[in-house]
């Protein structure tokens, strides 16, 4: 059983950076490609970005690309997903999640197989 669990989510403003982290259960990062996804009530699960288990390519969702970065330590066993330039529109409960899937499904909520409890990023002024 994998577990999950995120934390780094606050409050920042417009503009600001905020790095969340999510803590996997050991050995998770080699047999699990990761993810990281957001909510906002009354719309679908949005990707945000991802990295292959075997290599570690990352793949970004177009309204985060080139302010947000995905990383992970092995060593640490934990997922992060660090997030510059931050707009009101980032506002969203935000989600690390586990799964073996393949490079055209990455984006999709439903592939993945296990997830952490999310935390709350808010941007505003």
């Amino acid at each position: 059983q994998v577990q999950l669990k995120e934390s780094g989510g606050g409050l920042v403003q417009p503009g600001g950076s905020l790095r969340l982290s999510c803590v996997a259960s050991e050995g998770t990062f080699s047999r699990y490609s990761m993810a990281w996804f957001r909510h906002v009530p009354g719309s679908e699960r949005e990707f945000v970005a991802a990295i292959k288990a075997s290599g570690g390519s990352t793949y970004y969702g177009d309204p985060v690309k080139g302010r947000f970065t995905i990383s992970r330590d092995r060593a640490a066993s934990t997922l992060y997903l660090q997030m510059n330039s931050l707009k009101p529109e980032d506002t969203a409960v935000y989600y690390c999640a586990a799964g073996r899937v393949i490079t055209s499904t990455l984006t999709s909520h439903n592939r993945y197989d296990y997830w952490g409890q999310g935390t709350q990023v808010t941007v505003s002024s």
